[in-house]
Protein backbone atom coordinates (compact mmCIF):
# COMPACT_ATOMS: atom_id res chain seq x y z
CA UNK A 1 0.00 0.00 0.00
CA UNK A 2 1.61 3.54 -0.88
CA UNK A 3 0.56 7.18 0.84
CA UNK A 4 1.70 10.45 0.59
CA UNK A 5 3.48 12.03 3.20
CA UNK A 6 1.65 15.43 2.26
CA UNK A 7 -1.69 14.08 1.79
CA UNK A 8 -4.30 15.32 3.85
CA UNK A 9 -2.84 18.17 5.80
CA UNK A 10 -4.89 20.34 7.86
CA UNK A 11 -5.78 23.90 6.69
CA UNK A 12 -6.15 25.29 10.10
CA UNK A 13 -4.12 23.03 13.25
CA UNK A 14 -5.37 24.16 17.17
CA UNK A 15 -2.78 22.16 18.23
CA UNK A 16 0.01 19.49 16.65
CA UNK A 17 -1.05 16.52 14.86
CA UNK A 18 0.87 13.16 14.97
CA UNK A 19 0.65 10.12 13.03
CA UNK A 20 2.48 6.83 13.63
CA UNK A 21 3.56 5.36 10.67
CA UNK A 22 5.28 2.49 11.50
CA UNK A 23 5.81 1.54 14.96
CA UNK A 24 7.54 -1.86 16.32
CA UNK A 25 9.09 -2.67 19.80
CA UNK A 26 12.56 -0.62 18.97
CA UNK A 27 11.72 1.67 16.59
CA UNK A 28 8.49 4.15 16.03
CA UNK A 29 8.05 6.69 12.73
CA UNK A 30 5.76 9.42 13.12
CA UNK A 31 4.65 12.21 10.79
CA UNK A 32 4.29 15.49 12.70
CA UNK A 33 1.90 18.61 11.83
CA UNK A 34 2.42 21.91 13.54
CA UNK A 35 1.70 25.32 12.82
CA UNK A 36 2.18 27.88 14.91
CA UNK A 37 2.20 26.02 18.06
CA UNK A 38 5.41 25.86 20.27
CA UNK A 39 6.16 24.20 23.72
CA UNK A 40 4.24 25.18 26.73
CA UNK A 41 6.35 28.26 28.94
CA UNK A 42 9.21 25.82 31.15
CA UNK A 43 8.23 22.38 29.43
CA UNK A 44 11.14 20.79 27.71
CA UNK A 45 11.03 16.97 26.46
CA UNK A 46 13.15 14.62 28.14
CA UNK A 47 12.59 11.59 26.15
CA UNK A 48 13.64 7.95 26.83
CA UNK A 49 14.47 7.29 23.71
CA UNK A 50 16.76 8.81 20.79
CA UNK A 51 15.08 10.64 18.43
CA UNK A 52 16.00 11.73 14.96
CA UNK A 53 13.87 14.49 12.74
CA UNK A 54 14.26 15.95 10.00
CA UNK A 55 12.03 19.10 8.92
CA UNK A 56 10.21 18.08 5.57
CA UNK A 57 8.21 21.50 5.05
CA UNK A 58 7.88 24.33 6.84
CA UNK A 59 10.43 26.02 9.25
CA UNK A 60 10.97 25.89 12.91
CA UNK A 61 13.16 27.29 15.58
CA UNK A 62 14.16 24.37 18.65
CA UNK A 63 16.04 25.16 21.45
CA UNK A 64 18.62 22.09 22.02
CA UNK A 65 20.15 22.44 26.04
CA UNK A 66 20.92 26.44 25.69
CA UNK A 67 21.57 26.38 22.00
CA UNK A 68 18.37 27.61 19.73
CA UNK A 69 18.58 26.39 16.33
CA UNK A 70 16.79 27.17 13.06
CA UNK A 71 15.42 24.45 11.03
CA UNK A 72 14.31 24.82 7.38
CA UNK A 73 13.19 22.00 4.81
CA UNK A 74 16.01 19.41 4.92
CA UNK A 75 16.91 20.37 7.94
CA UNK A 76 17.47 17.43 10.57
CA UNK A 77 19.07 16.81 13.88
CA UNK A 78 19.58 13.57 16.20
CA UNK A 79 18.71 14.02 19.68
CA UNK A 80 20.06 11.48 22.03
CA UNK A 81 17.86 10.37 24.88
CA UNK A 82 17.40 12.47 27.55
CA UNK A 83 18.51 15.05 25.47
CA UNK A 84 16.84 18.31 27.05
CA UNK A 85 14.47 19.89 24.24
CA UNK A 86 11.85 22.49 22.96
CA UNK A 87 10.04 23.86 19.97
CA UNK A 88 10.20 27.68 20.44
CA UNK A 89 8.42 28.47 17.38
CA UNK A 90 6.62 26.97 14.30
CA UNK A 91 5.53 28.75 11.01
CA UNK A 92 2.34 30.14 11.69
CA UNK A 93 1.06 30.54 8.10
CA UNK A 94 1.55 27.03 6.46
CA UNK A 95 2.09 23.89 8.18
CA UNK A 96 5.47 23.03 9.07
CA UNK A 97 5.93 18.98 8.65
CA UNK A 98 8.71 16.92 9.96
CA UNK A 99 9.65 13.18 10.20
CA UNK A 100 10.33 11.64 13.28
CA UNK A 101 12.31 8.62 13.88
CA UNK A 102 12.60 7.61 17.35
CA UNK A 103 14.67 4.50 17.95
Amino acid sequence: MTSNFFANLPNDLPEELVNVIIKSDQVRVERIVSQGQSSPKDFWYDQNQNEWVILLKGAARLTVGDKTIDLASGDFINLPAHTKHRIEWTKPDEPTVWLAVFY
